[in-house]
């Protein structure tokens, strides 16, 4: 799922939590069962789409061009998708399996229909669609025999959750003297004629800086007074689909202007699409004209030096809001939001202003953090600290005793206070506050869009314009709190109190423990099995420590002091194993860049099976280059869940291990798991703090790396593969 992953981003906030991180590890066993594989025939079906193979022909002749339909129909609320699915989604594909010497034509599309869900924009059909194609037969057939056409049909269907299908669809044609035409002729006949055509007028295409204008005549055949226009692009990232365009008239003529996308068309290169005038479509494909294109990934790419401070606050305040959605900070999120079902509004105000304040004092802190070690000549970036096993191992103690929490397991008191552990559902300033700092933390594996590009312009900057991006994001992380704490007529779309709210606050622990168990995921990628005996003691022992607090509480004076005094024993105890968590003793067998050839052995970060990779190293991806061979590098991290759901939904996929089999693209993979200065200085070098990077290097000496967007699709690697490899 290039930026288009989105539909997947989405979906996994929704989910409340890190759950999606510990999900992300799992065997990919439920896409193979998702996927519906039928017996050849000429019609199959699943819940949610019927197929058939239809032809307008019930008997053909030698040498005869014969029309073909695939024939979906899907369920209501569900759709599949158009040759350009916008922000996510597959197209639908067909492989042919014809007589010798037959030819297929591509897919004739039809105008598809646009879907926006939030954020997502997609372009497809719902309740049914005729894909139509042209298929050649051989001159050599024999009248009395037949001619056998196959068709592997592939497609993706949505709704809210994404379902990928297939089918194996027959049609077995006598062959004759004379062709008969079949009873879905006219139906046929009737979808080829709906298909778009040539617009009837010249419409010119011309870009400048991040914005393209479609123009055509306003006296051109049609209605004088157009209400809506839309330009949907054959190929993927030449538009923000989710942008709403503009249309305006000057004149003399129509001017549709809309935000360009992460591939943008270049001036002197045709830009084909289809034009939707009130519901009318025209395909259309203009020589674009103008200035250089400018998208969000190009414009780094370019040079984050001329962004420009106001645009990089901008940028990160954006990218703030978006981390609100991800599935580390949401939960976070959810427990202070049950506040607001209590007390007075003047509280809340004040609630609000806490949690902001906790979570820009975290981001300062981070700034600082990040300025004192560039000026001790560390290479560090977004989520810096997670290369830390240290910071990994107390976070994960820190997750499993807010689940214990939650769930209702211990009751944290003023003495357990000092700790944090306790800091997300105490109620108070100091509570609020502190969920600030706690959301901040767990807010940095995951990289929202837009931030990249902030973050790279932040880390060259002097201090001043470097803290104030980063406050930037802080505010756009807690802005959705702030809102609902200074406006209660948000407030009102809350459910009344009541006893589900204790049950979703004990549910709410436990995507915190799979948040714990992932960030022990983590440690062993860091520390090996050592780490991970270092985690669970200490998650022992902090058990221990919460038990006895918790029976003793109650009890006679000498049993209480006893109780606290074993507690903190335990704790102390459990503070104890944190410097191990550092030992390089620990780490020999670890997949790590001290050991890259481990990784390929088994230490994947995703644990998905994926296309072969080589370890990165800048010496291999030189000797790749010099040799003008195709190269895919993705930089990654355990800790980064972007990372992990890319893998997961685009690396991993048949598609695209076929593309870079097919294409002999070398996929490089550099782990940054744990510091590596050789793919800190590629970071840097592509103007990123963080991970993840994508790119790829088109076959060809010399041939400048295309970085490709921070949540993946299948779509969007195998069109970059396509594009670029020979």
């Amino acid at each position: 799922m290039p930026p288009r992953s989105t539909h997947l981003a989405v979906a996994a906030a929704a989910t409340l939590c890190m759950s999606t991180a510990a999900v992300a590890q799992a065997p990919n066993a439920s896409m193979s069962s998702a996927s519906a594989r039928i017996s050849p025939s000429d019609r199959s079906a699943t819940d949610e789409v019927q197929v058939r193979l239809i032809s307008a022909s019930s008997r053909v002749v030698p040498g005869q061009t014969v029309l073909l339909a695939l024939e979906q129909r899907i369920a209501p609320h569900w759709h599949t998708y158009w040759r350009n699915p916008g922000d996510s989604g597959q197209p639908t594909s067909i492989e042919w399996k014809l007589p010798t010497g037959a030819q297929a034509g591509d897919i004739l599309w039809p105008a598809p229909k646009r879907f926006d869900v939030g954020p997502i924009t997609n372009y497809g059909y719902e309740d049914r669609a005729l894909l139509l194609t042209e298929v050649r037969l051989p001159q050599d057939l024999t009248p009395g025999g037949s001619a056998t056409l196959s068709a592997e049909a592939t497609w993706l269907v949505c709704r809210e959750a994404c379902i990928p299908q297939q089918a194996t669809l027959t049609l077995v044609l006598p062959v004759a003297a004379r062709a008969m035409d079949s009873s879905e002729a006219d139906t046929l006949a009737r979808a080829r004629a709906a298909l778009p055509v040539a617009v009837p007028y010249p419409v010119s295409a011309r870009i400048d800086g991040r914005e393209m204008t479609l123009s055509w005549p306003a006296q051109a055949p049609g209605p004088v007074d157009i209400r809506q226009a839309l330009f949907l692009p054959n190929d993927w990232g030449r538009i923000e689909h989710a942008a709403k365009p503009a249309l305006t008239r000057a004149g003399n003529d129509w001017h549709l202007r809309m935000p360009v996308g992460e591939q943008p068309a270049q001036a002197g290169q045709p830009i084909e699409g289809l034009l939707l005038v009130d519901g009318r479509a025209w395909t259309v494909h203009p020589t674009v004209t103008g200035g250089a294109a400018t998208s969000a990934t190009s414009a780094t790419a370019a040079g984050v030096d001329n962004l420009g401070l106001w645009t990089a606050m901008g940028l990160a305040l954006v990218g703030g809001l978006i981390l609100n959605l991800m599935p580390c900070v949401f939960p976070v999120l959810a427990i202070k939001a049950l506040g607001f079902l209590h007390g007075e509004p003047r509280e809340h105000r004040r609630q609000g202003l806490a949690y902001t304040a906790g979570v820009l004092v975290a981001f300062a802190a981070l700034a600082t953090a990040l300025l004192a070690l560039r000026a001790a000549g560390s290479g560090v970036g977004w989520g810096f600290q997670f290369q830390s096993p240290i910071f990994v191992l107390s976070l994960a103690w820190l997750m499993f005793v807010l689940g214990l929490s939650l769930a209702g397991v211990l009751e944290i008191g003023a003495g357990f206070a000092g700790m944090g552990n306790g800091l997300a559902s105490r109620s108070g300033l100091s509570g609020s506050f502190f969920t600030g700092v706690l959301a901040t933390v767990v807010a940095t594996p995951c990289t929202a869009p837009f931030m990249g590009a902030a973050m790279a312009y932040a880390l060259a900057q002097s201090p001043v314009p470097l803290f104030a991006v980063f406050l930037s994001l802080g505010l756009g992380l807690a802005l959705p709190y702030l809102a609902l704490a200074w406006w209660p007529a948000l407030q009102r779309g809350l459910p009344r109190p009541g006893r589900w709210m204790e049950v979703l606050k004990q549910g709410l622990a436990f995507p915190m423990f799979a948040a714990a168990i992932w960030l022990v995921w983590v440690l062993a990628q860091q520390a090996g099995p050592a780490g991970v005996l270092l985690a669970l003691a200490g998650m022992g022992m902090l058990a221990l420590a919460a038990w006895l607090r918790r029976v003793s509480r109650r009890a006679s004076a000498g049993w209480r002091w006893t109780g606290a005094g074993g507690a903190i024993a335990a704790m102390l105890a459990t503070a104890s194993l944190l410097p191990m968590a550092a030992s390089d003793n620990l780490s020999t067998d670890v997949a790590s860049p001290r050991n890259p050839g481990a990784m390929r052995e088994g230490g994947d970060p995703a644990g998905a099976a994926q296309a072969e990779f080589e370890p990165y190293s800048p010496e291999r991806l030189a000797a790749l280059r010099a040799q003008g061979k195709p190269v895919f590098v993705n930089l990654t991290a355990s800790w980064c869940i972007t990372c992990l759901v890319n893998e997961r939904v685009a690396l991993s996929t048949a598609d695209v291990r076929d593309a870079f089999a097919a294409k002999g693209v070398t996929y490089l993979k550099g782990d940054w798991t744990r510091q590596d200065p050789r793919i800190t200085e590629l970071l840097r070098r592509h103007q990123r703090s963080g991970v993840p990077l994508y790119l790829f290097y088109p076959a060809g000496i010399g041939s400048d790396a295309q970085v490709l967007p921070q949540l993946l699709t299948p779509g969007i690697v195998v069109s970059a593969l396509q594009a670029g490899a020979t």
